[in-house]
């Protein structure tokens, strides 16, 4: 690198690359750190894709983040020359009552969203690849769907590195300190001095900055494919993405796409903190039965044969939004952290605002609710 570095992004993942190449393309001297392979499937960005919905029960504020999401991540398809957010509409399902389907509605409502309410008969008959239970209600919005996130992140780091960003991978960073109005940063190879830091590193978030070690907490999270017995039922055209309250908890799947199999999640899968450096890879049958226990009842026709069953990792805040701010002391350094499992759709957006963050210290995106002092 030259001497000058304007900014250094610790962890290229998800909200890391497109950090990068937000600095990176608004003229900054950006170096990118990632003590993995990029991209790679240690932490939370990996197995293909990650759900996209316009309509938001977690709180009606993250509608206008999400919007211009959406404008980035067509910006970013185009540098690319590669489609990257594919629309299937997205379901979101739960009795009528219950938060996810009437907090999906109420951002419809709020926002001016075009969706549709439909009863379980209504989905079923529509999309037969559901099988939702009597007094499911759903919000359908056709804007939804699934982003790559692997292809994602690889189309940012393209992208940055013909802005003239330098990024660093299999360089793990041992520990950084501010330095009178910026930082140096240590790793197992060199030492870098900044104007500015910014901290993406997922799971491993509170190793970077002890302050999070209570407010960024990983959790293990396993995801299956299973192959449809009738895969005409499962293909993206005819099977909208899904977020799904059950009596067994709340649910997320995917149609055929990429890799063999429907692809299905529960949400805080077994609840199992973990350390991120330890983080158990494999997998059992009760982490299959748990995701197949539901398939067979809600998706019986997509609850055939085993094709892949994976580990990733949420990192969950107290109340489950997200934290990205400067730190409180410390203005040259921003942060973005506890994804809390409904992320990566942001990736865009975040990108942009911590690139406000670190060259202005203030963005105009409203992110009030993510703001680091509410706990």
């Amino acid at each position: 690198m030259a001497q000058k570095i304007d900014c250094i992004v610790i962890g290229v993942g998800g909200m890391g690359s497109s950090a990068v190449y937000n600095l990176a393309k608004r003229g900054q001297r950006v170096l990118g750190l990632e003590q993995f392979d990029i991209p790679h499937a240690e932490g939370s960005s990996h197995g293909v894709n990650r759900i996209i919905r316009l309509a938001y029960y977690e709180d009606t504020s993250y509608v206008p983040l999400l919007r211009r999401a959406y404008e980035m991540w067509a910006d970013i398809e185009k540098i690319a020359g590669e489609q990257l957010l594919f629309k299937t509409g997205s379901i979101d399902t739960a009795p009528s009552g219950h938060e996810v389907f009437e907090g999906s509605l109420e951002s419809c409502l709020e926002h001016d969203i075009p969706h549709e309410v439909l009863n379980y008969q209504q989905i079923n008959d529509r999309f037969p690849g559901y099988n939702m239970p009597v007094g499911q209600m759903g919000l359908l919005q056709q804007d939804g769907g699934f982003v790559l996130s692997e292809r994602s992140i690889v189309a940012y780091v393209n992208a940055a590195v013909a802005e003239g960003a330098e990024i660093h991978a299999r360089e793990s960073v041992v520990k950084w300190e501010p330095e009178g109005d910026g930082v140096r940063v240590f790793t197992d190879r060199a030492e870098y001095t900044a104007d500015r830091l910014v901290v993406t590193a997922g799971a491993w978030a509170a190793g970077m900055m002890p302050s999070l070690e209570e407010l960024a907490v990983p959790e293990r999270q396993v995801l299956a494919w299973l192959q449809p017995e009738d895969p005409s039922l499962f293909t993206p055209d005819v099977f909208p993405v899904f977020n799904a309250y059950f009596e067994e908890g709340r649910y997320y799947g995917f149609p055929v796409f990429g890799i063999p199999g429907f692809k299905v999640g529960r949400y805080h899968h077994l609840e199992e903190v973990v350390d991120p450096d330890h983080l158990e890879q494999g997998v059992t049958r009760e982490d299959e039965e748990i995701l197949r226990t539901a398939t067979a009842r809600y998706f019986p026709k997509a609850n055939g044969t085993l094709m892949t069953l994976k580990t990733c990792m949420f990192t969950n805040t107290p109340d489950e939004h997200f934290i990205i701010d400067t730190v409180p002391g410390l203005p040259q350094v921003a942060i973005a952290a506890g994804f809390s499992g409904h992320g990566f759709k942001f990736a865009s957006v975040v990108g942009e605002i911590l690139g406000d963050l670190a060259i202005n210290g203030a963005t105009n995106h409203n992110i009030d609710l993510l703001r680091i002092d509410r706990f």
